[in-house]
């Protein structure tokens, strides 16, 4: 039984690794750690095992990262989202991008 156990919990922490690295890839590096977000769609979900397990595994790389981790399911995607607050000039900056981004598609579609 003992060894069953092991294996759980080794199963678990590669699971918590590779969410890390997931959530860790999301960042962009102006934003210095904020607005993290990961979406897993339902192929990713089945692959990762219980959705139980995966939010929690979620919630725990989360706190790796420093975030304050929410997980929600919605339409069969998971969503991990940092809800942190955010210092007001990486907001600003966030703000910034997000009106360039939207002037560029305007123009792109006239």
């Amino acid at each position: 039984m003992a060894a069953k156990d092991e294996l759980a919990r080794r199963r678990y922490e590669r699971l918590v690794d590779r969410l890390e690295s997931m959530m860790r890839g999301t960042l962009r590096p102006e934003y210095q750690g904020y607005y993290g977000q990961l979406i897993l769609g339902g192929d990713d979900l089945a692959e990762m095992g219980e959705l139980a397990d995966v939010r929690r595994a979620a919630r725990q790389a989360g706190r790796r990262l420093g975030w304050k981790t929410t997980t929600h399911l919605v339409g069969g995607r998971l969503f991990v989202l940092d809800e942190r607050e955010v210092p007001e000039e990486i907001e600003q900056l966030a703000k910034n991008a997000a009106a360039d981004a939207v002037d560029r598609a305007w123009r792109e579609h006239q």
